[in-house]
């Protein structure tokens, strides 16, 4: 994960500081990318824990098509409070869009063209709906990902590769997020396609860390990087909104995580 850290001395030398509409401020770049092989371990951040159970909640949350918080608050998943009214309700975000844009339910459609079609260039998911936007608690900050198929030296299916797009991107709390998500997401993928996960890949906009998060961010930078760990996957066929929902935390084993010690940041909303 040395390439989030060097995306963070990045940020802290060369950023330009902005208000924003939190209030905090913010020190940030525009459009970078990084690149994870998961070949090579899960790409979990080790300079500082990370919780990645609450990180799997949330992504079997979003393929669930749930946008109420219960299911989180349950789980001891606090990261969406904020933004729920009174019932718990977010608006059509994130699995909404996934699963129902319009009746259209875009993540059977990607396991459906990687299955029938899977050398495609049209393998993506949207979040952004701009009929919706006006009705979500927090506009979509993750909006697009897209799948790639690699062929093997036969010209069949072998590997796959997910790349996502976001527009806003908290370095200190979100992205080590973002990244285990969607790193996740693409197992998942895989597994149900039967193809080999390859590559993460992340194309980050307004990219920032909040002024208040830069004093504990020179800690974590100094911090020492650990070998990443691996991931243990359940067997998974298919990723409909039912059979998501017999899947467990327990079912995902994070094998020789070795990291610091959790460093406190405040969110801002």
């Amino acid at each position: 994960m040395k390439v989030y850290l060097d995306l963070l001395k990045k940020i802290m030398d060369e950023g330009c500081d902005k208000s924003d509409r939190t209030g905090t401020g913010t020190r940030s770049i525009f459009g970078t990318q990084m690149r994870f092989n998961l070949e090579e371990g899960f790409p979990l951040v080790t300079t500082k824990k990370c919780h990645l159970k609450s990180i799997i909640h949330e992504l079997l949350w979003f393929i669930s098509g749930s946008t109420n918080i219960k299911y989180l608050q349950e789980n001891g998943v606090r990261i969406w409070n904020e933004w729920a009214d009174e019932n718990g309700d977010l608006g059509p975000v994130y699995g909404k869009q996934w699963r129902n844009w319009n009746g259209i339910d875009q993540i059977q459609n990607v396991i459906d063209t990687i299955k029938n079609n899977p050398f495609s260039r049209r393998i993506l998911v949207s979040a952004w709906n701009v009929s919706d936007l006006e009705k979500m608690a927090l506009p979509p900050c993750h909006l697009m990902f897209q799948f790639y198929v690699e062929p093997d030296e036969n010209g069949k299916p072998s590997k796959l590769s997910l790349c996502w797009t976001q527009r806003s991107v908290d370095v200190a709390l979100g992205l080590p997020f973002n990244i285990a998500s969607y790193s996740l997401l693409l197992c998942l993928v895989a597994e149900v396609v039967g193809l080999t996960p390859h590559e993460v890949i992340c194309n980050l906009g307004d990219t920032h860390i909040y002024l208040d998060h830069i004093e504990p961010l020179k800690q974590q930078i100094q911090n020492k990087l650990y070998k990443l760990p691996s991931l243990e996957m359940p067997i998974v066929k298919d990723l409909n909104i039912e059979t998501i929902k017999q899947l467990k935390v327990d079912d995902f084993v994070l094998r020789d995580y070795h990291c610091n010690s959790s460093i406190k940041m405040k969110m801002s909303v």
